[in-house]
């Protein structure tokens, strides 16, 4: 089967960010089938046509489209119908037995459905985000003509689509309520890379300013409105108040409100608070690993709630990290259920901090949730379990 995989932001494990198409598209080319991947180059470059690669037998198409957190949600958007207009015109040139198109953003299902129909084969969509409802819900679009546009090519794409993929349980709730009758829906969550990330020893963590007898909490990923980050210096605020500066709170990887945490922290004098640059994802798990809390942060929007699949929270649970997580839903009732961490109440500085010295203070209660986590990532979420379900669904919806 020759299947045009379509993702704007396609990344691999030398890369920072998440690699969930890598891994599937990586599991579709070991079971036979040709994957070509249609995808964006983000970096700032002097092309400005399309390149080509292969990377695990995965045969790549490039187009430069430069992109960054840290852009306005106009040259967003640039960006995306960019992508689009040219993503639509190589998809169908690639001929292929299926479409696989995979969001965010949104506007990926308009080069899915174009080639869909041009090339007359099926379309399967991935939904890894709820739009307009996230973004709705965030106040980031507020123009109702946009956000009519938005979500007419929601129903346009759940029309489209001869079945739909989603990753979290609100987000299959939504797509049921927007399809035809008898849509074929599954969920296949974001799973753990179990070989790659594995509970390390607390001593090989080599990061500068920490000392040994620090209890290392980590945020990995995006810093951005939804990240609700500030939440964490909330928090930090009150453990310096208790004179607890054992407890550091590390953040890797960038976005749009990084200058402002930083210059937050410094003014205020959290010393507590360390940031870091985005690292590719086979050197962030040898970090990871040699935490002691991952930080599973989200703001309290209650579209969160069932609507998201963390990569972040999946990497801790793979290297055995006990989570602190802050804000209800279906990953929070998963850290209870599994006695893997510390739930607590959105917008609670106080309880967030709590959990924090709960867990500094009680070493053989980080590795018994931490062992619980590994157990839950193995047992649940692991990424060739995942990826057998994957390659077995699209396979059946190509036909």
């Amino acid at each position: 089967m020759r299947i045009i995989y379509l993702h704007q932001y396609f990344t691999t494990p030398d890369m920072a960010g998440g690699t969930r198409s890598y891994e599937m598209a990586r599991r579709l080319v070991e079971v036979g089938h040709e994957v070509h991947m249609v995808t964006s180059w983000r970096e700032p470059s002097t092309m400005h046509n399309w390149f080509d690669t292969e990377i695990s037998g995965i045969k790549v198409h490039w187009l430069p489209v430069q992109y960054a957190n840290s852009m306005s949600f106009r040259e967003r958007i640039m960006a995306f119908i960019r992508f689009a207009i040219s993503s639509a015109r190589k998809a169908a040139s690639l001929k292929g037995d299926v479409i696989f198109a995979t969001s965010t953003p949104l506007t990926i299902a308009l080069p899915g459905i174009y080639a869909s129909i041009r090339s007359r084969i099926p379309l399967v969509f991935e939904v890894r985000d709820l739009w307009p409802e996230l973004p709705q819900a965030m106040g980031v679009v507020k123009n109702p003509l946009v956000l009519a546009g938005m979500s007419l090519l929601e129903w346009m794409s759940y029309r489209a689509a001869t079945a739909c993929i989603a990753l979290a349980p609100g987000i299959k709730e939504g797509i049921a309520r927007r399809s035809p009758k008898n849509r074929r829906i599954t969920m296949i969550p974001n799973g753990c890379d179990l070989n790659l990330f594995k509970p390390g020893r607390r001593e090989d963590l080599n990061l500068a300013g920490i000392r040994p007898n620090d209890c290392v909490a980590i945020f990995t990923g995006a810093h951005g409105m939804a990240n609700g980050l500030d939440a964490v210096l909330d928090a930090a605020r009150v453990l310096l108040d208790r004179n607890r500066k054992d407890i550091v709170l590390v953040f890797i990887g960038d976005g749009k409100l990084k200058p402002h945490l930083k210059e937050r922290a410094r003014s205020e004098g959290l010393e507590n608070c360390r940031f870091f640059d985005p690292i590719p994802k086979n050197q962030l798990n040898h970090l990871v690993s040699c935490c002691d809390i991952g930080l599973m942060i989200l703001d309290d929007v209650p579209a969160f709630y069932y609507g998201t699949s963390p990569n972040k929270f999946f990497d801790y649970i793979s290297s055995g990290l006990p989570v602190v997580n802050n804000y209800p839903g279906w990953l929070a009732g998963m850290i209870h259920e599994h006695h893997c961490g510390e739930p607590v109440p959105p917008r609670n500085p106080q309880a967030f901090a709590d959990a924090l010295c709960k867990l500094a203070d009680n070493p053989e209660l980080r590795r018994e949730y931490g062992q619980n986590a590994r157990h839950l990532a193995e047992q649940a979420f692991s990424r060739e379990n995942l990826a057998t379900e994957f390659v077995a669904f699209l396979e059946i919806n190509s036909r």
